[in-house]
């Protein structure tokens, strides 16, 4: 989620403004609802969430409402639909991109893990994200295919995590609905029965498991917090809520990946949905040294465990459950479940000089941008 810090806003504002992205007056319908890029000086009217401009007209004294003030340089960060919020704060933060395919809510930056991989600081308290998104859901695109509920932790916020998926229930009922949640707090029945209760046809609630040992997942999310997720998934399986267990790869599970296949398939047997993700280093350039050293611990080349990935996924796949494999290329996975690997919906691949020549290279996830420093020693163009 990109965030800028705006140079001047006219007014102070009690709470978050957030509208519709728009380089062109509106004619009609609600003004209200849009937050004009003013670039030039043309007259525009009143009744806007708030007006952007870039430059200090000589008419900009006859602007009224809130007007803010950020560099010529930001503008081409915004597009025509992006649903934006400018902070109480001055920081500007784009909600929704209407060019992605995907979108991604952040209601909160809390979290009740410290998890060793995880580059986001401690956050206190940021309640002013949950009154943005309120605002920002009715706004989104009506045929969004998918929409992710992420954090920080969810659950957090508590009964106003309620109101945000019953807002995308009224307002897009018909997109996939993903909450990314740790689970913890879904040991609670009362607060999971609350959650089902509101009956949105297309959510999935996804949780991630990093080991099948109590203690190892434990170690890696930084709390105590492995029985109370076990406990929760049970509580979601009673309610017939649809789960997706995510399985995040990296050195200290890798060498258990069956065994956690096995663990699932045992402990949980209406579970249809796994997801195995090799860790990305994406976030490297904005860690701490400590945070670096963290990742550089944890990374594990893909090539290393592709073997034990493939027994694992095979064993699920006879078991009937549905696997996905995000974040590898298609050159380092055993052509036995290249059809499971597939490219993560949120992010525009990137390809190497080693992947140009590559028979399958359209078929493949490809990189992140800000991940090519640490990839596997095997990439290799393939040929049919």
């Amino acid at each position: 989620m990109k965030q800028f810090k705006v140079k001047f806003l006219s007014n102070s504002i009690e709470k978050s403004i957030v509208g519709k992205a728009t380089f062109a007056p509106v004619e009609s319908g609600h003004k209200s609802d849009f937050i004009l890029f003013h670039l030039d000086e043309i007259e525009v009217g009143s009744g806007y969430a708030a007006i952007v401009v870039t430059n200090v007209f000589n008419s900009i004294s006859k602007l009224t409402g809130h007007v803010v003030l950020i560099d010529q340089k930001e503008i081409e960060h915004f597009n025509y639909g992006d649903v934006i919020s400018i902070e109480k704060n001055g920081v500007i933060r784009v909600i929704y991109k209407k060019t992605s395919l995907c979108a991604f809510l952040v209601v909160t930056e809390r979290c009740n893990c410290a998890c060793i991989m995880c580059p986001n600081p401690v956050v206190i308290k940021d309640d002013e994200k949950v009154i943005s998104t309120l605002k920002a859901i009715p706004l989104i695109d009506k045929d969004i295919k998918l929409l992710c509920i992420t954090g920080g932790e969810p659950t957090l916020i508590g009964d106003k995590l309620i109101d945000v998926i019953n807002a995308c229930k009224q307002n897009i009922p018909q997109t996939e609905l993903i909450l990314m949640t740790n689970g913890i707090h879904l040991e609670d029945f009362n607060y999971v029965k609350e959650i089902v209760s509101i009956k949105h046809q297309n959510l999935a609630i996804t949780i991630p498991l990093y080991s099948d040992i109590d203690m190892d997942h434990d170690y890696i999310i930084g709390a105590r917090g492995f029985y109370k997720t076990i406990k929760g998934l049970h509580i979601l399986e009673s309610f017939g809520q649809r789960i997706i267990i995510k399985i995040l790869i990296h050195k200290l599970n890798y060498k258990r990946l069956f065994q956690m296949a096995e663990f699932v398939c045992k402990k949980f047997c209406s579970v249809r949905n796994i997801v195995f993700m090799q860790m990305e280093t994406s976030w490297r350039e904005f860690t701490t040294e400590k945070e670096k050293k963290n990742i550089e611990e944890l990374y594990v080349d893909p090539y290393d465990y592709s073997n034990n990935l493939e027994r694992s996924v095979l064993y699920l796949n006879k078991k009937g459950i549905d696997v996905v494999i995000y974040n590898l290329q298609l050159c380092v996975l055993p052509t036995t479940i290249w059809e499971h690997a597939k490219k993560t919906p949120s992010w525009e691949s990137v390809y190497i000089d080693e992947c140009y020549g590559c028979y399958y290279k359209k078929n493949c996830y490809g990189f992140l941008p800000a991940s090519l420093e640490t990839r596997s020693r095997h990439i290799k163009p393939l040929q049919k």
